[in-house]
């Protein structure tokens, strides 16, 4: 049977196309600006000009209307202009209210019937009336296309179904909110809109059922377009017949709208009859060919005037050819098939197919990018965004606690099964706990056991140089006693000077007390020897090295019956090797939150959205679903795993004996501990006894210098008290009737002062100051505190050589005498004389001091202070015994005062 087209590329272009709203002129800068100035400030003001005069631009452009710009210029104008009412509606309340912006008002003519018009103070109005224009300027370029050829087709459907997204966008988001104003038109309200997007989707299907018959598609295809541009009409049909639109369209409209649908209708059963005529179904043919006829006929007789004459030629040139179809039909069923018509209400409905949709406007006209007005952030968006932001960071907490608390439990258990520190025992890569590890390393670091023997010999050299200076002391002292005693015996009672004996008993007294010192100090020695000796085979496992090479071997079986060690290991592995890999995707989640987080910035949308908050927060707190679903199939597969793993590792612990292997590895742990706390504690001792030896260094250091002063004060004297006798002798002296002749010695601890200025030796050796010297510089500062050994170092060798001496701010006590000079005397020599009032000057230069207390504390404490076994624990003195020695003083070096060593009380 012919298949004849019904369609033709005159009626082709029939299809309607919807007209642009007329407005008002409208000022919105000063209104607007005003307000800027007055809420927030003229800076402000003056920062928003730019954006001002955007806003001022576009609506006067709006208001000049189409027929000056092209359409496609149109289109972007208007998304634009609506993109930018959406920062203005969130910034800025335009309202009749007293603190909003109450001097604008937006008025908007009907776009189908002019003379009606709505004015109102809200920006709904002003956003309808936009969105309506932008449907009419895409259904006016779909129009606009060449439909005569496939591409002008294709392009005129797409401008349809751009109509049909703006429509349906009005429908849903601001036709119900313009409708609540004061005044409105029919245009722009929910049933208008509706109806619109229907027309404008049956126009986009009509465009593809005409390509669909030029491609040449199957009868059947065609009929299944054909029945939904039909339908696409229909539905438009009844909302043009009901109110508010049934008296608001002119008469044409619903007559072309009408007369659409029905040949449509009967241009679907016109293809599908097609169809069945190949297929012999000869009885459907003819019932289909008969509604089809029946359709356009109805059509023709009810609907209005005012119809097309090029779509009522559509319908009779279709009319036609189903007629005679339909004739050809009918004598092939009386002459061949004898077939039962049924009647066409038994009929089922004929299938349709929607090739077309209504365009997605909201990426178009999403205005969260809209750098327009963004300074300005009201106080409800503020708060609106901070709830916003705790909903998200209470979905970003408790994913992350819920990742923490599964690699937790991942941890846990695998400890618990000793994994995988079994698995690398027996490949032989085995492992101390960190802890352990971090210990052993600082003892080998500091040498190890074997490093004790170096220290040791620390302490010996050491005291060996404490004892030579004590010996080298003792030797000062004794070497001038001696001298004193021979010329005491050479010159009998001319001598007059007091025995050294007398002078020097309080430094004979300190150097005994350093002697019981260093012997107390030789015993706690002897004893660390011991400790180190008797505990060198429990130390000697921290020399090995790697410490590893220490512990236990994992061994496999000597004897296996079914040899599936290998297998049972390889599984084992393969198990922990996907627990790792969940492990690093949890990780990787984890950093997705936060990233996510991180670039959620929905301010934007916040301040142009119309809609409720709470919508718009569900739909951004959406975005975290897919993430929080992939955590929780990774918690459960891991749980899944650990349970295969439990198993796995029970069955490798039976054949490889791990049990015993566990017992003989803590067994090698606690030795290692206990080595490493008798190293530490050994090592301490050691540490005590090298910073005792140092500091009894520097006070015998301290103590020889005073000796040394002393000595050679007393030198001094002893030439004079020659000079003097030897005069004596021979009969040079003579006596002076203003002061007596010879030297007279006052008793020990008691200065005799004459009426002289010449200077004193003072009875106590630390209550001799020092001269002043104000042309030479000091020789050397004495430490103000004692010098510390801390922690497995020390800061000056144990042995090294004695620091320079202090000054001599401490000396013997002698008695003074006086004697008159002859008047052939030299000068006054540059030293004193004793008993004149100042001390015996040293021939090196010395610093000035000030005057200070003596300090109280004494030698005679433990010998090392923080000794912690009983090596350094002096037997208890009984009262009268040696005071104690000085390592253990809060502060063994302070600044000594002038007139004292610095170290000692006398």
């Amino acid at each position: 049977m012919a298949a004849p087209s019904s369609m033709t590329a005159k009626t082709a272009n029939v299809m309607l196309t919807i007209p642009e709203k007329k407005t008002v002129s409208l000022d919105l800068y000063r209104p607007l600006r005003n307000y800027i100035v007055y809420n927030y400030s003229e800076r402000e003001a003056q920062n928003l000009e730019d954006d001002l005069q955007t806003l001022k631009q576009f609506r006067s452009d709006i208001e000049r209307g189409p027929n000056e710009s092209s359409l496609p210029a149109r289109r972007d104008l208007l998304q634009n202009y609506y993109k930018a009412l959406c920062a203005v509606e969130s910034r800025f309340p335009i309202s009749p209210d007293h603190d909003h912006i109450n001097s604008v008002t937006f008025t908007w003519y009907d776009a189908f019937k002019n003379k009606l018009k709505a004015a109102q103070q809200n920006i709904y109005l002003e956003k309808a009336a936009v969105l309506f224009n932008l449907g009419a300027v895409h259904s006016q370029m779909g129009l606009g296309f060449d439909r005569s050829s496939v591409e002008g087709r294709r392009q005129g459907s797409h401008s349809f179904i751009a109509a049909a997204g703006a429509f349906a966008f009005l429908r849903d988001n601001v036709a119900m909110k313009a409708s609540m104003g004061s005044s409105n038109t029919v245009d722009v309200s929910v049933e208008c809109a509706g109806m619109l997007e229907r027309l404008m989707l049956a126009q986009a299907q009509e465009c593809v059922f005409e390509n669909s018959i030029a491609k040449g598609n199957t009868p059947g295809v065609c009929a299944k377009i054909s029945r939904q541009v039909g339908l696409f009409y229909e539905e438009a049909l009844a909302a043009l017949n009901v109110a508010p639109l049934n008296q608001h369209f002119d008469k044409a409209w619903l007559a072309h709208v009408q007369l659409k649908a029905s040949l449509f209708y009967a241009e679907a059963c016109y293809r599908y009859s097609l169809e069945l005529h190949d297929k012999e179904e000869i009885a459907e043919e003819i019932a289909r060919l008969k509604s089809g006829v029946n359709a356009l006929s109805e059509a023709r007789k009810t609907s209005p005037r005012g119809a097309p004459q090029q779509l009522l030629d559509a319908i009779t040139k279709l009319e036609a050819s189903s007629n005679l179809n339909l004739e050809k039909a009918i004598k092939e069923n009386d002459r061949v098939y004898l077939m039962r018509v049924p009647p066409a209400s038994s009929l089922p409905p004929l299938a349709a197919f929607s090739l077309v949709k209504p365009m997605q406007m909201n990426d178009i006209l999403d205005a969260s990018k809209e750098k327009m007005f963004s300074s300005l952030v009201p106080d409800n968006s503020t708060k609106a965004l901070s709830r916003y932001t705790e909903m998200v960071d209470d979905v970003i907490r408790t994913q992350a606690e819920k990742l923490q608390q599964g690699s937790e439990l991942a941890r846990v258990r695998l400890r618990e099964m000793d994994l995988p520190d079994s698995i690398l025992a027996l490949e032989g890569n085995l492992s101390l706990p960190a802890a352990l590890k971090e210990d052993v390393e600082a003892v080998q670091i500091c040498g190890g056991p074997a490093g004790l023997d170096a220290e040791m010999q620390q302490l010996r050299d050491l005291k060996r140089v404490n004892q030579e200076l004590l010996v080298q002391t003792e030797e000062l002292l004794q070497k001038e006693a001696t001298e004193d005693t021979q010329f005491r015996t050479q010159f009998g009672t001319r001598w007059t000077r007091p025995q050294s004996t007398t002078l020097t008993k309080n430094l004979q007294d300190r150097l005994n007390r350093f002697a019981a010192n260093l012997k107390q100090a030789a015993e706690s020695d002897a004893r660390i020897e011991r400790s180190v000796r008797d505990h060198a085979a429990l130390m000697s496992i921290l020399d090995c090295r790697p410490i590893e090479s220490a512990l236990p071997t994992l061994a496999r079986p000597i004897l296996s019956l079914d040899a599936t060690e290998d297998a049972i290991v390889g599984a084992l592995k393969q198990s922990l090797r996907q627990l790792e890999t969940l492990g690093a995707q949890r990780a990787g989640l984890e950093d997705m939150l936060k990233e996510m987080k991180r670039k959620d910035d929905i301010l934007p949308k916040l301040m142009t959205f119309t809609g409720s908050q709470e919508d718009l927060f569900r739909k951004e707190i959406a975005k975290y679903d897919h993430l929080c679903e992939e955590i929780s199939q990774n918690l459960e597969a891991q749980e899944q795993l650990l349970l295969q793993i439990q198993a796995q590792n029970d069955e490798f612990a039976s054949i490889f004996n791990l049990e015993d292997y566990k017992v003989s590895r803590e067994r090698i742990y606690k030795q290692i501990e206990a080595a490493i706390m008798k190293y530490q504690e050994i090592k301490e001792n050691i540490n005590e006894g090298l910073k005792f030896y140092v500091t009894l260094q520097e006070a015998i250091t301290n103590v020889k210098q005073q000796c040394s002063d002393f000595v050679m004060t007393r030198n001094m004297q002893c030439r004079e008290m020659i000079e003097d006798v030897q005069r004596q002798i021979s009969g040079l002296s003579f006596q002076d009737n203003k002061s007596s002749s010879g030297y007279t010695y006052p008793s020990v601890g008691h200065a005799h002062q004459p009426p002289r200025s010449n200077p004193q030796i003072p009875t106590e050796t630390g209550h001799i100051p020092n001269p002043s010297r104000p042309h030479q510089a000091p020789t050397y500062q004495p430490p103000p505190q004692q010098p510390t050994v801390s922690g497995y170092s020390q800061t000056s060798p144990p042995y090294s050589s004695p620091q320079p001496p202090a000054p001599p701010a401490q000396q013997p006590t002698m008695s003074g005498y006086t004697r008159t000079s002859p008047p052939y005397s030299s000068p006054q020599p540059p030293y004193g004389f004793p008993g004149q009032g100042q001390p015996y000057s040293h021939p090196q230069p010395h610093p000035q001091y000030q005057q200070q207390p003596p300090p109280s504390h004494e030698y005679g404490q433990p010998a090392y202070p923080g000794w912690r076994g009983p090596y350094y624990n002096a037997p208890p003195q009984q009262p009268g015994a040696l005071p104690q020695p000085p390592y253990t003083a809060p502060s063994p070096y302070p600044h000594p005062p002038p007139h004292q060593s610095g170290y000692y009380r006398q």
